[in-house]
C-alpha cells in the first residue's frame, strides 16, 4: 500500500471514530456531569505526561493509568504484571543468560538486550527520574501513589529512547498526615511477603516517609544432578558435592528481594515544594525457572529431558584450552543498587515555576549462564557476568501560564552521564565436525529483532580443529553522555479546542572500549584478529530533533476526541560484540525512529459510570537496529563471523486499542481491555540474511484482551466482603526461528486468570485476603534461549509460574 493510500485509511479510521463519539455525545450528554460533583462513578486519576497535572480523560494521549488501589485489588507487586491489563504492551522479566533485567516493548517496539551498550526502546521513569538500563527494572510496587503507561512515542514529553513508549511510576510523597500500614502475606512454596509503610510529620512543612519490602519464595524448577540421578552413565558424568538424596542441588525461579525507600518534602507554602528521596534494593535469588523445550536427536544422545518443571543443567565450566582450571559458574543472579533524587519545584508567581531534578543511581549485579541447559561437559560452554553501573543525571523546567488561554515549558537536560563495566568469563567446549564455523556471538531470538542477550561472553571457534577453542575474559567499559532542550506549549482559542505543539533537540555521544586476554592475563592468540580488540576504543556520536503536533477537542463533558502525530527515536551506538577491528571500528549505528499517527476517543458516559477510551495508530518505523549476518560491508572478510548491528530495516505498525472501566451499580467494578496490532518489515538490508524475511511479521502478538470484575458486598457493623476475578489473554507470539529460511516457530496464546476474596473490617483499616494466581494451572512459555541451537542442539525456555496461593493481612494505622 503507498504512503498515500496509508493516510487515507488512517484518515477515514479518524473520522469514523470522531463521528461515532459525536453521536454519543449527543445521546449522553444529558447523562454527563462535572467529574469534581460526581461521586459515584469512575474516580479522577491525575497524571503528569504533558509536564503538567491534568485528569487522565483531559490528556490527549494513550495512557494506562493504575491508581494505588486498583494495584491492591489485583495484588500486584511488581512491574511486569502491569502489562496483563494494558494493551499492546509486554513487560517481561528475563531469564537466566540476561540476568536481573525486564525487557520492555510497547505497541512492538522496544528491546531487550541488557547490555548497556545498546539502548532502551521504552523509557522508564520513577518519580520523573529516567531509568537508564533494562538491568534492575523489575520494580517492586513499593508505596506507590500511580503507574502511567505511556504508548506511542514520547520525543517530546519523555526524550530518548521512549520510541515505543513510556512507562511512570510515582511514589506516594510524605504529607502532613500521620499513618502508616503493614502487610505480611504467606503461601506457596514457603512464600513470605512483608511490606510497610509509614509517614511523619516531623516539623511545620516538613515531612518524612519511609517504606520497605521483603519478599521470598522457593524456586518451582529442580535443578537435578545427572551424575546423581544417573550414577555410571555412559557420559562419565559424576554426582556433583553436596546434591542431597533426591539429587536436587537447586530450584530455580525462586525470589529473595528487600528494598527500603525514604522521602523528606519540605512544603512550607505553595510555592516551595521539595522532596528527596533514596532508595536500595538487594536481590539474591537462583536463577530464573527455564527448563530445556527442544533438542535435535542428531546432535544430542541422550535428550537430557528432565521434565516440565525440572533442569539438568549443571553450570559447570572444564578446563580447556586456555582456561588454567575446570570451575562452577554460579547459578545465581544478584543484584546490589542504590539511588538519590532530588525533585524541588519554585513558585516564582502564581503562573510561573521551576522545577529541578537530580539523581544518581549505582548498581553492581553478577549471574551465571549454562547456555546449553545440559550437564554434558563436551557441548557448548557456561559463562559469567559481572555488570557495574553509575549514572547521574540534572534537568530544569521552567512551566508557565499566560492567562487561562495558553500553558507552556521549556526546560533542558543538562546532564546525562552513564558508565558502565562489563566483567565476562566464558569456558566454551563442544564436538564440532571439521571445518565447522559457528557464530555464538550473537544472542537473538529472531521473533524480535530488538532481542539479544548482552552477556559478554564472546565465543570463537576455530575452524577445522575439532576441540580447539578461543576462551577470554573482557570488562569492558562504556560511556554514553548527552544532552537535551525542549518546549512544549498547549494553546485554548476557544471554548473546547485545545492544540499542543513540541520540540526536542537531542544532542548523544557514546564510547565502547573492548579488552580481550586470556583467562590467566596473557595474549590472545586467534584466527579471526579477535586479540586485535584488546584496548580499541569505538565512538558514536548522533542528534536528532522531534517533534509532535496535537488537537484535541470536548464536544462535552462526556467526550473527548484528539488526534496526534508525532516522532520519536531510540539512541544510536556501538556494535558491543565484533569479531575483528573492522566490525568494531565500523560498525556504529544511527537512532532508530518512528513517525506516528494517532486518533482517540475518551468518554465518561451514564454519569460516569461508563468509561470507554479507543485509540487508532499506524507507526511509520525507520532505520530499525538489527543483528547482521555477514560484516562484508564493514571491511570484514567473508569468512569471518559477524557480531556487528546496523539501521538495516524499514517497517510499518498499525493498530487498535480500547480501554473500558464500569461501575454499573455502587460496589460492582468492571475494567477490560482490547487490543489489536499488525505489522510488516518494507526493507530488509541483504546483509541481515535469511534470518528476517520481508514477509515476516514485524510485531506479535496480534491480540491482546483482558478483563477484571469485583463486587464489594457491604455487611454493616461486620465491615464487607469483595471478591474479584482477573482474565488476560496473550495471542500467539513468535518464538524466532531455529535456522536461516526455516519457518518462524510461535508460543501458543494462553488465558492466565487470578481470584481473589478480600475481608474488610467496619473501620476499613484491617484487611485479610486469599488469592489464588494462574487459578487453572496453565503451563507457558514467555520467552525462550534458541541462539545456540546450530551448535549446542538445544533450545531452553523460561516457565511461567504454576497455580499459587496466598494469604495475605493488612493492617492501617
Amino acid at each position: 500500500m503507498s504512503m498515500f493510500k496509508t493516510r487515507k485509511s488512517f484518515a477515514r479510521t479518524a473520522l469514523t471514530l470522531t463521528a461515532s463519539f459525536s453521536a454519543l455525545c449527543v445521546s449522553n450528554t444529558a447523562f454527563a456531569q462535572d467529574a469534581a460533583a460526581d461521586e459515584g462513578g469512575n474516580p479522577d486519576i491525575v497524571v503528569t505526561a504533558q509536564f503538567r497535572e491534568q485528569k487522565l480523560q483531559d490528556t490527549p494521549l494513550s495512557i494506562t493509568a493504575v491508581d494505588a488501589a486498583l494495584l491492591e485489588s489485583r495484588n500486584q507487586t511488581d512491574l511486569s504484571q502491569i502489562a496483563a491489563q494494558a494493551p499492546n504492551v509486554t513487560l517481561n522479566a528475563m531469564g537466566g543468560a540476561y540476568g536481573s533485567s525486564l525487557g520492555a516493548s510497547i505497541r512492538g517496539i522496544g528491546q531487550f538486550d541488557f547490555n548497556p551498550a545498546y539502548e532502551p526502546g521504552v523509557g522508564m521513569y520513577i518519580d520523573d527520574v529516567y531509568y537508564a538500563t533494562l538491568t534492575g527494572g523489575v520494580f517492586d510496587l513499593l508505596d506507590l501513589e500511580r503507574v502511567e503507561v505511556l504508548r506511542g512515542p514520547q520525543g517530546t514529553n519523555t526524550g530518548r529512547n521512549a520510541i515505543g513508549g513510556a512507562i511512570k511510576l510515582f511514589t506516594k510523597k510524605p504529607s502532613d498526615k500521620s499513618e502508616g500500614s503493614v502487610t505480611a502475606a504467606y503461601g506457596s512454596r514457603q512464600r513470605v511477603d512483608l511490606r510497610g509503610s509509614a509517614n511523619f510529620v516531623l516539623a511545620e512543612g516538613l515531612y518524612g516517609r519511609l517504606s520497605g519490602v521483603y519478599k521470598r519464595q522457593d524456586g518451582y524448577v529442580d535443578q537435578v544432578d545427572y551424575g546423581c540421578r544417573f550414577p555410571g552413565n555412559a557420559l562419565g558424568i559424576g554426582a556433583s558435592a553436596g546434591s542431597g538424596s533426591d539429587c536436587v542441588i537447586s530450584k530455580l525461579g525462586e525470589k529473595n528481594y528487600a528494598g527500603v525507600r525514604g522521602s523528606l518534602r519540605y512544603n512550607p507554602s505553595d510555592r516551595i515544594d521539595w522532596v528527596v528521596s533514596a532508595d536500595y534494593t538487594n536481590e539474591s535469588r537462583a536463577n530464573s525457572a527455564e527448563v530445556v523445550t527442544q533438542v535435535n536427536p542428531a546432535q544430542v544422545s541422550p535428550t537430557f529431558n528432565c521434565g516440565r518443571f525440572c533442569t539438568y543443567a549443571n553450570f559447570y565450566a572444564p578446563a580447556g584450552a586456555q582456561a588454567l582450571a575446570g570451575y562452577n559458574m554460579p547459578n545465581r543472579t544478584n543484584y546490589d543498587g542504590w539511588g538519590v533524587s532530588s525533585n524541588a519545584t519554585f513558585g516564582l508567581s502564581d503562573s510561573v515555576n521551576i522545577q529541578s531534578i537530580t539523581a544518581a543511581r549505582k548498581y553492581n549485579t553478577q549471574w551465571g549462564t549454562d547456555d546449553d541447559f545440559t550437564p554434558d561437559l563436551l557441548r557448548i560452554g557456561q559463562g559469567y557476568n559481572d555488570l557495574s553501573f553509575r549514572f547521574f543525571s540534572q534537568e530544569v523546567r521552567l512551566n508557565a501560564k499566560i492567562g487561562d488561554a495558553v500553558d507552556f515549558t521549556v526546560g533542558g537536560q543538562l546532564a546525562f552521564r552513564e558508565d558502565a563495566h562489563q566483567l565476562a568469563i566464558v569456558q566454551v567446549l563442544g564436538n564440532l565436525a571439521k571445518g565447522a564455523i559457528v557464530n555464538n556471538l550473537i544472542f537473538s531470538t529472531p521473533s524480535d529483532r530488538n532481542r539479544t542477550s548482552g552477556a559478554k561472553d564472546n565465543r570463537y571457534i576455530v575452524p577445522g580443529v575439532p576441540f580447539l577453542f578461543l576462551q577470554f575474559t573482557g570488562n569492558d567499559p562504556v560511556n554514553a553522555d548527552s544532552r537535551a532542550a525542549y518546549a512544549t506549549v498547549n494553546v485554548r482559542p476557544f471554548e473546547g479546542l485545545s492544540l499542543t505543539g513540541g520540540l526536542r533537540y537531542t544532542d548523544e555521544h557514546k564510547d565502547y572500549t573492548f579488552t580481550r586476554i586470556r583467562w590467566d592475563g596473557g595474549t590472545l592468540l586467534d584466527p579471526f584478529g579477535v586479540g586485535a580488540l584488546n584496548g580499541l576504543k569505538a565512538n558514536y556520536d548522533g542528534n536528532k530533533l522531534d517533534w509532535r503536533l496535537s488537537a484535541d477537542y470536548r464536544f462535552s463533558p462526556a467526550i473527548l476526541a484528539y488526534v496526534t502525530v508525532g516522532t520519536g527515536f531510540k539512541g544510536g551506538g556501538v556494535s558491543a560484540r565484533p569479531f575483528d577491528r573492522f566490525q568494531a571500528v565500523n560498525g556504529s549505528f544511527d537512532p532508530e525512529t518512528v513517525t506516528a499517527y494517532e486518533v482517540g476517543v475518551k468518554t465518561d458516559l451514564l454519569d460516569r459510570r461508563l468509561r470507554i477510551n479507543a485509540s487508532a495508530f499506524n507507526n511509520s518505523y525507520k532505520d530499525i537496529q538489527l543483528p547482521l549476518i555477514t560484516c562484508v560491508s564493514l571491511g570484514s572478510s567473508a569468512q569471518t563471523p559477524c557480531g556487528a548491528r546496523q539501521n538495516a530495516g524499514d517497517g510499518r505498525m498499525k493498530g487498535f486499542e480500547l480501554e473500558l472501566a464500569a461501575s454499573p451499580t455502587d460496589g460492582l467494578d468492571i475494567d477490560a481491555s482490547l487490543s489489536h496490532i499488525t505489522g510488516k518489515y518494507k526493507r530488509i538490508d541483504a546483509a541481515v540474511g535469511n534470518a528476517i524475511l520481508l514477509t515476516d511479521p514485524i510485531v506479535t502478538p496480534k491480540w491482546r484482551w483482558s478483563a477484571g470484575i469485583q463486587y464489594k458486598a457491604d455487611m454493616g457493623g461486620a465491615g464487607s466482603i469483595t471478591p474479584r476475578f482477573d482474565v488476560s489473554h496473550t495471542g500467539k507470539t513468535s518464538a524466532g526461528r531455529i535456522g536461516g529460511g526455516l519457518p518462524i516457530e510461535y508460543f501458543p496464546s494462553v488465558t492466565l486468570a487470578n481470584a481473589r476474596l478480600t475481608w474488610r473490617n467496619a473501620d476499613d483499616d484491617l484487611n485479610v485476603s486469599m488469592e489464588v494466581t494462574n487459578l487453572f494451572d496453565k503451563y507457558y512459555s514467555p520467552f525462550r534461549f534458541a541462539a545456540v541451537y546450530a551448535f549446542a542442539g538445544t533450545i531452553y525456555s523460561q516457565v511461567g509460574r504454576p497455580r499459587e496461593w496466598a494469604l495475605s493481612v493488612t493492617k492501617k494505622f
